[in-house]
């Protein structure tokens, strides 16, 4: 495998245009903060300006680690075709434990949202379906404990 973050061609892009964004928009927008805030005069007794500078910093934060998860990520093309769970599989498994059935997206972490029903493939739970097919048990240590997930079926 290759070197760097794993990442599907869909967030690559995302990442992307975000970085896009934040350096444009968000640059300005910031500095429109900050210029506002300077109008409002003694810059040690004002808020305003320190609140934009603070949000200033976070945002020139956000847009570094943006850069580096662009330059690092490897972007990896996903087979539809595949029969196993892989990376950039979508997949619906049943919690044996709970009875809930979900649908992911196995990604790289640097796209996870579970709650959106994209997992990382890096995750406990991604991890242990890599390789299982539709009607496979897999057994899985979670932070709430262990738990069984059935693949009920590969594919959108």
């Amino acid at each position: 495998m290759a070197h760097g973050s794993v990442i599907t061609p869909e967030g690559l892009e995302a990442l992307r245009a975000e970085l896009e964004r934040l350096e444009t928009v968000g640059r300005q927008e910031i500095a429109e903060r900050i210029k506002t805030a300077r109008d409002f005069g003694d810059l040690k007794e004002n808020s305003e300006y320190h609140d934009a500078k603070n949000d200033q910093a976070l945002l020139e934060r956000r847009i570094t680690i943006l850069g580096a998860q662009v330059r690092d990520a490897v972007a990896v093309e996903v087979d539809a075709a595949a029969d196993v769970v892989g990376f950039g599989s979508i997949i619906t498994v049943l919690d044996e434990t709970t009875g809930a059935e979900a649908t992911y997206t196995l990604v790289g972490s640097a796209e996870a949202r579970a709650g959106a029903g994209r997992l990382s493939a890096d995750s406990p739970v991604g991890r242990a379906l890599i390789g299982h097919r539709a009607g496979d048990v897999v057994a899985v240590q979670t932070p709430r404990g262990p738990r069984r997930y059935r693949v009920v079926r590969l594919g959108g």
